[in-house]
């Protein structure tokens, strides 16, 4: 792979490839890889697998510490890739609550906010 990132890069074995790749992409591709897949009952409805994440979309954490938790998502860091859930807080030694970040492969949507059209024909597609 090249020193830099490059669009032509198809595939590689090596996780320390693949994690080049995802650290030196653009912001453009970053939003693409921040998508989690739907439901079963979604899946069969609209005929994709999964969506890119957006803020106001309901989700289900799968795995982790706050697993099972069915929140909407509040904040979205698409450089950090991650995801401000609402109902996954932590507590800070101060007492405070503090919005603990989670990768989207960890989360299903339940219910995808869908106001805008071109979310709505995208789904609709297939």
């Amino acid at each position: 792979m090249k020193s830099t990132w490059s669009r032509s890069w198809v595939r590689s074995v090596q996780p320390r490839k693949q994690r080049k790749y995802v650290y030196n992409a653009p912001a453009h591709i970053l939003k693409k890889l921040m998508s989690a897949p739907l439901t079963k009952e979604l899946r069969k409805q609209f005929g994709k697998r999964s969506l890119s994440v957006r803020v106001g979309d309901t989700i289900k954490i799968t795995t982790g510490q706050f697993e099972g938790i069915i929140g909407k998502i509040e904040r979205v860091n698409v450089q950090k890739q991650r995801l401000f859930v609402k109902g996954a807080e932590q507590v800070k030694s101060n007492g405070q609550l503090a919005q603990y970040p989670i990768h989207p492969s960890n989360v299903i949507i339940v219910t995808p906010k869908l106001d805008d059209k071109k979310r709505k024909g995208a789904l609709n597609r297939k």
